[in-house]
């Protein structure tokens, strides 16, 4: 039986951590985590209050503090740096890979920075130097420089003899990468291929000179977009000169596409990509409290068209009734559109090629969706309230909404996108307020000019 099918799931080994932190059962705690995986430990840790997050850092087995802390969320990181002394983070991040320790040491103050760059050895100095020389999400702060290279003159057996060498291979080595005298990248050798060829044959014969390869410059979305497209397991990555740095595998492009995912859901609520679950209130509410500021004022402008034909909605109460049925179709008709551009937008779908295509496209649709749903309403209205002008209006109306939502779900977060404001964060709140203005301002304006 494998491991996975032995071990508690994640619910319930929350629960079983939580009962001994409760019941002091410090043995017990111990014994857990030493048969947990770090990234199941930092989890755990992310999922519990502050206090119960302390008590349970200091259960952690000094051998697994590294790992653990690589693999928490920042802002739950930074409530347990903040607890921990100089010799303890020195020794953490003693044993962190590089690439991690890159991540961490730039949430550091400046003091514990100094003191944990004058602590390590020169040759971990050295190596974290040059990924620090990277711009953050980028392939170079992406990659791992623990590479396996060979030359492209010698055999088969010559690189089985030089793999034996090794205690252990880099996790994740689907391949090795073939260089030349100054380190330019030639090709990658599949490690299958070295398991299954003639010994004799020379790597140059069964290499793949034409692997795909990115520049170090490069942003781990687009790596993350070149994995997904051909299916990599690993890649390598290449100096402006063509030179092999390092190479980017499959688990870090997860993470990428993780924290992604994660960041699009939470920043369509107006909240922070590392917002901690379990963070004090007031830090909380903070935080929420912009978001809900800003979608406040644009509740009032939805408010304020809807007070200027006052006099409107005071003669027919039956506008008041079927108001929010316009705003509503077209909200959703414009997240539709918004959500599908969104994720366009990612996967580098669109160009200035294929904008105009998609305007008229998505146009019609909302004039198809619009004139479909505006029969449907305008019979129920009438079946409803027995007035035909009034379900002739709110028929009109609705045809001009869902256009209005349809252009608005592609307009707006092309815009934001080219102004480079993520549209996931706003696209949504700039989305509903056109949607409710142009709603209200429809019906209310042609109940006003033909009803009144």
């Amino acid at each position: 039986m494998t491991e996975l099918e032995t071990a508690p799931t994640q619910t319930a080994l929350l629960d079983q951590v939580i009962s001994d932190l409760e019941a002091g059962r410090q043995e017990e705690l111990t014994a857990t985590l030493l048969a947990t995986h770090p990234a199941e430990v930092a989890n755990l840790l992310e999922s519990l209050p502050p206090e119960q997050r302390s008590e349970l850092w200091d259960v952690v087995p000094v051998a697994q503090e590294s790992e653990v802390l690589s693999f928490l969320h920042d802002e739950a990181r930074t409530t347990i740096v903040d607890e921990m002394d100089e010799g303890e983070l020195v020794a953490a991040a003693e044993s962190m890979a590089p690439e991690d320790l890159a991540e961490f040491i730039d949430e550091l103050p400046e003091d514990l920075t100094n003191a944990l760059l004058i602590s390590m050895d020169a040759d971990h100095r050295k190596r974290l130097d040059s990924v620090l020389t990277f711009e953050e999400a980028s392939a170079g702060r992406l990659m791992s420089t623990d590479v396996i290279s060979v030359r492209k003159d010698v055999s088969i057996a010559v690189v089985l003899r030089w793999l034996r060498r090794h205690e252990s291979l880099p996790p994740h080595t689907d391949s090795l990468m073939v260089i030349d005298d100054e380190g330019l990248y030639l090709g990658k050798l599949d490690v299958a291929d070295v398991l299954t060829s003639n010994p004799e044959t020379e790597v140059e014969a069964i290499m793949q000179p034409e692997a795909a390869t990115v520049r170090d410059n490069l942003s781990e979305h687009d790596v993350a977009a070149l994995f997904e497209r051909r299916d990599l397991i690993s890649v390598a990555v290449l100096d402006s000169a063509g030179k092999l740095l390092g190479r980017i595998t499959i688990d870090d492009i997860v993470d990428v596409i993780r924290e992604e995912s994660d960041r699009a859901l939470l920043r369509s609520a107006g909240l922070n990509d590392e917002e901690d679950m379990f963070a004090p209130v007031l830090p909380s509410a903070r935080r929420r409290g912009v978001w809900l500021g800003i979608n406040l004022i644009t509740v009032f402008i939805a408010a304020w068209v809807i007070g200027r034909f006052e006099e409107a909605l005071e003669q027919i109460v039956a506008l008041a009734v079927l108001l929010p049925i316009v705003a509503s179709m077209g909200g959703i008709a414009g997240s539709q559109t918004l959500t599908l551009t969104i994720r366009a937008l990612a996967l580098n779908q669109i160009a200035n090629a294929n904008v105009r295509w998609l305007l008229t496209k998505e146009v019609l649709v909302g004039a198809v969706n619009g004139m479909v749903w505006a029969v449907v309403v305008a019979l129920v209205t009438y079946l409803w309230f027995g007035n035909i002008g009034i379900a002739l209006i709110i028929g009109i109306a609705l045809i001009l909404n869902l256009l209005a939502a349809a252009l608005s779900g592609i307009v707006i977060p092309l815009l934001l996108n080219r102004w480079g404001i993520d549209p996931a964060l706003s696209g949504a709140v700039i989305l509903t307020t056109v949607t409710d203005v142009i709603g209200f301002l429809s019906f209310l304006g042609l109940a006003t000019l033909f009803l009144i």
